[in-house]
């Protein structure tokens, strides 16, 4: 069992940035931790992912360039360095782990543990 712990979501406005923290559990088995976001009457979105073994990265076009994942010091869990937020960057954000190993952008059904979320709010 993997338990996820997010923290690090609130407001902004366009063009600022924020960093989301994702800790796991203690001697949890993971190998590949995805961000993902959703927004009210739309389906969850992978947003980037980071394998935990050669620390390979992957992100979705909409955020490529703006966004950044990596791992914390212990690779015992990650963080998204988000820049030059956007309006349509606020969402609810969620980390994911699996014991899968990633291979491109993170999708839902891939992940079997969730955090609890938190929201990012851009403003213009």
């Amino acid at each position: 069992q993997v338990q996820l712990v997010e923290s690090g979501g609130g407001s902004v406005q366009a063009g600022g940035s924020l960093r989301l923290s994702c800790a796991a559990s203690a001697y949890s088995i993971w190998r590949t931790m995805g961000w993902f976001r959703q927004t009210p009457g739309k389906e969850r979105e992978g947003v980037a992912a980071i394998n935990r073994a050669d620390g390979r990265t992957y992100y979705a076009d909409s955020v490529k360039g703006r966004f950044t994942v990596s791992l914390d010091n212990a690779a015992s869990g990650s963080f998204l360095q988000m820049s030059s937020l956007k309006v349509e960057d606020t969402a609810m954000y969620y980390c994911a782990a699996t014991r899968a190993v990633g291979s491109g952008v993170p999708e839902v059904q891939q992940y079997n543990y969730w955090g609890q979320g938190t929201q990012v709010t851009v403003s213009s």
